[in-house]
């Protein structure tokens, strides 16, 4: 089987990487990047310098291909993903973009495609296991994920570090939040309710409204439902300091004659303050609560994620966590334990226990461990 990921990045390199590792498996990736795709030259994995935004040339790149990661940053991935149907490939995508991919929901099925999407760790497992716990339960009143890609060392001015694309990483904090209270859908701005959490091991760390819920509020009947995002304590004040004060603004401003964005200015400034150096590690933090009801009783399933950077590959966590979540999503589509059409969210693979084995069977394996705990 022939497997191409588009993009080579932080996620899509481990990916490939991982992929390659299966003897039956031939991995290529795609990137625009020329130093992205000589970093695998010494390795199994076949490189393509492509520009991935040309859509009649990302068509002729995916022709000879049996299977598509797309790992393309989320300004491009709805685009992408429905390229990529169109051109009847299975897919698994972890691009964070703001389109809503069920939308694409009857082309997949007319083209004969599975594509399982947003299949990272959060949207991703979040919402595996939440579909899981709606397994499980007879009703879910109340579900909150939280979840943190970090710095393990907290340094000055930022405490943070991007794990995954930086413009994602800024688009969270743009994006306008989506929950469920009491049934109703709500919509708050990103960064809002803040709330300071324990984690052992950890510390306290502050949790905020982002949009990560994304198909859940449509998938699953649960009546409260929330995702926060989380980081070191002080840094919802950073950011919505930039945020308030125009530095994430699009519209172009002239400074000195010269047309420039703020974002694009603001994006030059932090991306390399927040980029991992050499021997930096990162830690990601998760835990997906849901409490309902079983057989008439009260009851409740937590699960638990604590992940370092491993340190003899140097692979980032937030790679690891979310990256090898798609990597066996592919696995299990190879093994025919996915055989549905359509737009696949995560969700809908908690709703067999088997794929759910499977994919925590598989992470388990790559030493990224979930915890259950039920009362």
């Amino acid at each position: 089987m022939e497997v191409i990921v588009l993009g080579g990045g932080l996620v899509g390199g481990p990916m490939a990487m991982d992929l390659a590792k299966d003897g039956d498996i031939k991995v290529t990736i795609a990137d625009s990047d020329a130093k992205i795709v000589k970093k695998f030259n010494r390795t199994k994995v076949n490189t393509i310098i492509q520009d991935l935004s040309d859509t009649q040339a990302l068509k002729n790149l995916l022709s000879p291909f049996d299977m598509v990661v797309s790992a393309v940053p989320g300004f491009m991935g709805y685009k992408t993903l429905e390229t990529i149907i169109n051109c009847q490939k299975d897919v698994v995508d972890i691009a964070f973009f703001p389109e809503d991919a069920l939308t694409l929901d009857e082309l997949a099925k007319k083209q004969g495609v599975t594509a399982i999407v947003d299949c990272g760790v959060a949207p991703g497992m979040s919402h595996l296991l939440l579909g899981y716990a709606n397994l499980l339960m007879d009703t879910i009143d109340t579900a909150v994920i939280y979840v943190g890609g970090l710095p393990r060392v907290r340094t000055t001015p930022w405490e943070y570090k991007a794990v995954f694309s930086p413009l994602d990483v800024i688009e969270e904090y743009l994006r306008p939040a989506f929950f469920v209270e009491k049934g109703k859908i709500v919509e708050r701005p990103a960064l809002s309710d803040p709330e300071l959490i324990e984690f052992p091991g950890i510390g306290t760390l502050e949790a905020f409204n982002t949009d990560g819920l994304r198909s859940l509020t449509k998938t699953l009947d649960i009546p409260n439902l929330r995702e926060k995002t989380m980081r070191y304590p002080g840094h919802i004040q950073k950011i919505k300091f930039l945020k308030e004060t125009g530095f994430f603004n699009e519209k172009p401003i002239v400074v000195k004659g010269q047309t420039i964005r703020p974002l694009d200015m603001t994006t030059a400034i932090l991306f390399p303050q927040w980029e991992f150096k050499k021997g930096e590690e990162d830690i990601t933090i998760m835990r997906v609560l849901a409490k309902g009801t079983k057989d008439g009783k009260k009851r409740s399933y937590t699960w638990d994620l604590l992940d370092t950077a491993d340190p003899e590959t140097c692979i980032h966590s937030m790679a690891r966590t979310t990256g090898y979540t798609a990597t066996m999503a592919l696995r299990m589509i190879k093994q025919g334990l996915l055989n549905q059409k359509g737009v696949i969210p995560p969700e809908f693979l908690g709703r067999n226990e088997a794929r759910v084995a499977f994919i925590l069977d598989g992470l388990k394996q790559r030493d990224v461990i979930y915890t259950q705990t039920m009362d």
